[in-house]
């Protein structure tokens, strides 16, 4: 590829899609970019269109403004940027979203539990301990 910077990006972006596959889901993959209507660089993130960045200088207003758009763009209620941290492997990469949309997940995520809990507690409490993993 003659565009190193290109380079680089489709490397990370290939990078998060095989820690989606073994992580996450079987069927994360890179997006063909479709110009004015993008849909993110990557399909397979559970409700999320996921932009992937690797630069040298980070702007997070940027990368957010174009993931939400990208989410719309994609049909997902969320959109986040997933974005290198230098010197680092890809589970250390960070996940960006601004506080509203992050607010919008959590209610969601609460609500989802609830109903669960409410609906069949042995398998809330199982999901429960299977998920919680200290920092």
């Amino acid at each position: 590829m003659a565009n190193p910077s290109k380079a680089k990006g489709t490397s990370w972006e290939s990078l998060i899609v095989g820690y989606l596959r073994e992580h996450h889901n079987p069927g994360a993959r890179r997006n063909v970019q479709m110009g004015a209507k993008d849909i993110g660089d990557i399909d397979g993130y559970y409700l999320h269109a996921l932009e992937a960045k690797a630069e040298r200088t980070i702007t997070l207003s940027d990368y957010i403004a174009q993931a939400n758009k990208e989410a719309i763009h994609a049909g997902q209620p969320f959109g986040c940027a997933v974005v290198k941290r230098r010197m680092k492997g890809v589970g250390d990469g960070y996940v960006v979203r601004d506080l509203s949309t992050d607010v919008r997940l959590m209610n969601r995520l609460r609500d989802m539990e609830a109903a669960l809990a409410g609906e069949n507690s042995e398998l809330y409490e199982a999901l429960d301990e299977q998920h919680r993993e200290v920092a």
